[in-house]
């Protein structure tokens, strides 16, 4: 593919908004972002290119620009194309949109007092199994202690995200522990004040939003959407951890409640949006 092409592909969008506290976006919005963003907030993740077009023009990008960036993300396999002029999720985008499933219903189960050990086994790899790797056991939300040496409280299903389970099983020992200091052990692994900091911060960025959204004010679209792509980060950074080794006035439910009802919101005027091309 040419460069001209991938420029458009890439093209930043010039009505982004540029949040000068830094905790919505984390790095330039693409039109690849936009339209990639879009699916993943869509059930089932499949829209007409019109609507996309539609989508993208909240962000400044024009409808050639739209087109070129689709293109290219069906040419490496993130969306496909149907007959009738559908794009849907393909490829690692599907497994994301289930991430972000999962992390936004915060599912666990009982838990004993055990943890899950992972030691991994000696050997040199390569930097993107390395990346592969540590990014495997992010998502299934195991804390570093040192170097090739994991843990989590096992209270999540055994069976969740199987994509990461197969990259990271091979690669360790696995064992069921029970540490003497629970609570010093979730403090070392995990910064549970920032988590917090940054979950109260969103909801009053949702606070600031949801009034005009449910007013049927079309600005807040823009900074909404970069809003919700915030929020199902801060999700999928939760530790999941069980209830009785939360802090005091954890935020993890109310970031939720929280999000459910301004999902609601954004959603209804979205689809206003949408009605009017």
């Amino acid at each position: 593919m040419g460069a001209r092409t991938r420029r458009a592909h890439d093209e930043i969008a010039p009505g982004a908004p540029d949040p000068s506290d830094g905790l919505l976006a984390s790095r330039p919005l693409t039109a690849r972002s936009v339209l990639a963003s879009t699916l993943l907030g869509t059930d089932p993740p499949s829209l007409p290119v019109r609507r996309l077009v539609r989508a993208g023009a909240l962000f400044g990008l024009t409808e050639g620009t739209v087109r070129t960036a689709l293109s290219r993300m069906a040419a490496v396999g993130e969306v496909t194309r149907s007959d009738d002029g559908r794009y849907s999720l393909a490829g690692a985008l599907v497994e994301r949109q289930r991430r972000q499933r999962v992390g936004r219903s915060a599912t666990t189960v009982d838990w004993s007092g055990r943890w899950r050990q992972a030691v991994v086994e000696p050997g040199g790899r390569a930097a993107h199994e390395r990346a592969e790797f540590r990014g495997a056991m992010d998502r299934l939300r195991m804390g570093e202690l040192r170097d090739g040496v994991w843990l989590r409280p096992d209270n999540l299903d055994p069976d969740r995200l199987t994509d990461a389970r197969i990259v990271v099983e091979p690669r360790c020992r696995w064992f069921h522990v029970q540490p003497d200091d629970d609570t010093g052990l979730v403090g070392t692994l995990w910064d549970l004040a920032g988590w917090s900091t940054r979950a109260t911060a969103l909801r009053r960025h949702m606070a600031g939003l949801v009034g005009r959204l449910d007013g049927g004010d079309t600005e807040a679209l823009a900074p909404g959407f970069l809003l919700s792509a915030a929020v199902l980060r801060q999700f999928n950074a939760d530790p999941l951890l069980p209830r009785e080794l939360l802090p005091r006035h954890w935020p993890g439910d109310a970031l939720r409640a929280d999000y459910e009802r301004y999902d609601r919101a954004y959603r209804s005027v979205l689809g206003d949006w949408f009605s009017a091309e």
